[in-house]
Order: structure tokens, then sequence, then C-alpha cells
């Protein structure tokens, strides 16, 4: 425990916090046991007093605590607890520096993008939902709207597209006085350009699956236009209303898709954007080729998708290798 005067400073800390800031009683329990764990670590630095901790023992705490397991935001949660103690020091006892400015959490460990494996990511863009998987009369009476959809999954995942970029696609390109093109496709090149963040536009191929569901929905493309004089006559992809699709269209009907073919993960379109590179990192190793499919203007944003492929082959060691394995007392 503090000594005597910090406890006293403790306790006349949370009476501000109680009448000033109503804080719950639950909140102030928190704050004391920050504070009471501050007075220990002085003890331990051989300080007398809290109030003689300097900015380099904050980060020695900070340090101390993140080496014990504690996580980056609970450690913030503590910085922040006592920040508002120190602060409220020098207003009412004179302190004259607080020792936590300047010190900072650990950061926080960025979450890896989640992919589908390749089995379920194939079976994503290439499975027809389950009522449309029936007898070559029917098929040719295939809805619309699965065509299309067909088409879009298979282009997400062939290029890499994030959502916004998909639905920006025209057939080719524009240049109008009504319309000027972002984004187009070239079937004879086997290509698409598009425009992604920051106004970078690149180009990059499509796969042949992708540019089969595609000609399968172009044939078919027009019938939703109703007019060559739609605002949106040059938009790739089109809604039963003969309008440009939306992200969140996409969106939910990818949802829909991945539910009606038995794939239990929530799939978005982003999660075949992190597909596309993770499988391509996997086969090719190229991290700059992918950099540039992908459209990211730093190779560290691409650098996660080495992270992704090494947890991926971290798994496959623990499932394969016999030292990897608990064995059971008769193995």
């Amino acid at each position: 425990m503090p000594g005597a005067s910090d406890t006293a400073l403790i306790e006349s800390y949370l009476q501000h916090l109680q009448t000033q800031r109503k804080l719950s009683g639950h909140t102030l329990e928190n704050y004391q046991r920050d504070l009471v764990q501050l007075g220990e670590f002085a003890r331990e630095y051989k300080h007398p007093s809290l109030a003689s901790l300097s900015t380099f023992d904050l980060r020695r705490v900070a340090a101390q605590l993140h080496a014990r397991g504690m996580s980056p935001s609970s450690i913030a949660r503590k910085l922040s607890a006592w920040r508002g103690f120190f602060g409220w020091m020098a207003i009412h006892h004179g302190l004259t520096a607080n020792p936590t400015e300047g010190v900072k959490p650990p950061k926080r460990a960025k979450a890896l993008p989640k992919a589908l494996g390749v089995d379920d990511a194939v079976k994503l863009v290439s499975s027809k939902p389950p009522d449309e998987n029936a007898p070559s009369d029917q098929q040719a009476r295939e809805p619309l709207q699965t065509l299309c959809n067909l088409a879009m999954f298979e282009l997400l995942y062939s290029s890499g597209l994030r959502v916004s970029e998909l639905t920006s696609l025209d057939i080719h390109y524009f240049q109008s006085r009504e319309h000027s093109s972002n984004a187009w496709i070239d079937l004879n090149a086997a290509e698409l350009t598009v425009t992604g963040k920051g106004g970078k536009r690149r180009t990059v191929p499509i796969g042949t699956a992708a540019l089969e569901a595609m000609r399968a929905w172009l044939l078919h493309r027009e019938k939703l236009l109703g007019s060559s004089k739609s605002p949106d006559a040059h938009a790739l992809f089109v809604t039963s209303r003969g309008r440009r699709i939306t992200p969140r269209a996409v969106q939910q009907r990818i949802k829909d898709h991945a539910r009606a073919i038995g794939i239990p993960a929530d799939v978005h379109p982003h999660m075949l954007r992190h597909s596309f590179a993770s499988h391509l990192l996997q086969s090719s190793g190229d991290l700059r080729a992918v950099q540039e499919m992908l459209g990211h203007a730093s190779i560290a944003s691409t650098q996660v998708y080495t992270s992704l492929d090494f947890q991926r082959l971290a798994q496959v060691y623990d499932a394969a290798h016999p030292r990897a394995r608990r064995r059971g007392s008769g193995g």
C-alpha cells in the first residue's frame, strides 16, 4: 500500500471524482485500484511518494505491465487514471509536472484481415444457389440476378477489387460531357482499370473464370436497362431496375449467397479481396506484385498478408508435425 500521505491524497481525489464528476461506484473502485497499484510501483522504485515519480518511472511501469501480459487497452486505461490524478495534484497540491505526459501505452496489435480458405473461396464464387443447380432446361432460364452475382463475385476474387471499385466499373471506357469513366473493363485484353484510394489508377488482369462469368452476364445485362438512354447505361453491374448496383447491395447479396451455399463465415466483399491477396501471395511469394494489384501506396499495407500466410503455415505445422502435437499417455 502507498504511504499515509498518498492514501489521503487518493481518498481526496476519489471524493473529488464522486462529487464533481459523478462517477459510478464501479469506476471509482477501478481508479482506486489503479492508484494503489501505482503506489506499490513507487515503493518498488524506492520513491517516497507518488508525487516523486518521474516520466521515466511511468514509462517503466507501462513496460513492466506489458511484459506481464497486460493488454495495451488496459495499460491505456491505467495511464488515463494516473494522468487524471496527477493533473488534479497539479491544480490542488502544487505538483510542478505531470509525469504521465508523453507516456503512451504499447501499440495495439493490428487485427489480421479475415480471408477464406482456398476451397471456400472457390466454392463461394463458383456455386449457384441450391435451387438453381438444376437440369439444363432450367439452367437456360437462369435468373439475371444470379448471372450478375456470379460475375461480381468472380471479379472480386479474380482481381482483388474493393467493393467501391467493383460497383464503379463501366462496360468500357466512356468520355462525354455527361459521364467520364473512373473504372472500366477490357475483355479483349482480359484486364480492368479502376481508380482506387487517393485517386490512384491501376490496371489489373482478369482471370479466365471471371471472364467467362462476365461474358455470360453481358449476354443478358441489356434486358435490365430498358433503354439505351438509361442514366446508368454504361454501368457494368446493374440492378433489376437498371440502375448501377450499390456497394451495400453487393454486401447483402454476397452475405445471402454464402449463407445459401453453406459457408458458415460472415462473408463480406472485402473478405474476397483479402482472400485474393493471401492466396496469390501463398502461390507466388511476390509481395511487390500483390502490392501493385491491390493498389497499396505502401508495401507495409501488403505485408500484413505475410502474417496471414505464416498463420496458415503455423496451423499446418501444429496439426501435422509429430513433435507439435500432444500425445495421449499411451501414444
